[in-house]
């Protein structure tokens, strides 16, 4: 779901933000993205700008403060991001990261539908971040190491 950049900038005001380019576009580029995106990859789709990353950090830190974007992976010690549920898909469910590539990926629903979201657990299970590790498909496929 990608919002306008008038969207954006009432989705700040409501959260009591200033509209500063830099936090627009970042939040711009978590509404467009189709996984949870590192800092260094929020960077990268903003292209050749004049922020450093130490300002899309702080600007992912304050949007995420606000109740704008969520971390839903820590894979490798790296924090990625999405846009918050209120805002964006609800990005709440598991996803794989591959231990050759690297690559972090949201599993399709059909796999995980079989999760149950009733009973005493129900709260932790929605908040709870779920990472399951191991070779992609296209790393098994090219017979990265560790597949024999």
């Amino acid at each position: 779901m990608s919002i306008t950049e008038d969207e954006a900038r009432s989705v700040l005001r409501t959260k009591g933000l200033r509209a500063t380019p830099p936090r627009l576009a970042v939040l711009r580029v978590l509404s467009e993205a189709t996984s949870p995106l590192s800092n260094s990859e929020v960077s990268g789709r903003l292209g050749d700008n004049h922020w450093d990353p130490a300002t899309i950090y702080r600007n992912l830190i304050k949007l995420r403060e606000a109740g704008l974007a969520s971390v839903v992976s820590r894979a490798e010690g790296v924090n990625r991001y999405v846009l918050d549920p209120a805002y964006g898909d609800g990005h709440r469910h598991p996803h794989f990261v591959c231990e050759d590539c690297g690559r972090l990926e949201c599993l399709p629903a059909e796999l995980t539908a079989s999760m149950s979201m009733e009973g005493p657990w129900s709260l932790s299970l929605k908040k709870a971040m779920v990472q399951l590790r191991g070779e992609c498909p296209d790393c098994l496929q090219r017979g990265a190491p560790g597949t024999h």
